[in-house]
């Protein structure tokens, strides 16, 4: 199948199937003519792949995860090990987003919002710029 085939398989667009080729996530065969052909393990691995990003895995815990994926003898540890720490990595950001939201919540309700110049939001940010 070409390029085009398993972008729509996959759900993936070509140019990202191009990157994973490129970082050596995946190896399609090449016809004759030179164009890529992917096979159903190569459209297979894709979808695992997409399935895994849109679980925001990073491109190397991808390629960690396929290659314990591929290992019959894998620990299953492992794999709870890889995803424990992504998981850690969601809630520390969820926590910093929670942050920034109370923390501009805080100076919108602080704000006037009327025809007056002074604004506690513009304070906030310029006292953050290091003058």
């Amino acid at each position: 199948m070409n390029i085009s085939d398993v972008a729509k398989a996959t759900g993936l667009p070509v140019k990202t199937i191009r990157y994973y080729e490129d970082i050596d996530l995946i190896t399609p065969g090449r016809g004759e003519n030179g164009y890529r052909r992917f096979s159903v393990q190569d459209q297979h691995r894709l979808a695992f792949i997409g399935r895994a990003r849109s679980l925001g895995f990073s491109v190397e815990a991808c390629r960690s995860l396929l290659l314990l994926y591929n290992d019959r003898d894998r620990a299953s540890a492992d794999v709870k090990r890889i995803a424990r720490e992504h998981l850690a990595e969601i809630e520390r950001k969820r926590d910093e987003l929670t942050q920034m939201r109370d923390t501009l919540a805080l100076l919108i309700s602080a704000c006037a919002g009327n025809d007056r110049p002074d604004c506690p939001i513009l304070a906030d940010l310029a006292a953050g710029d290091g003058s």
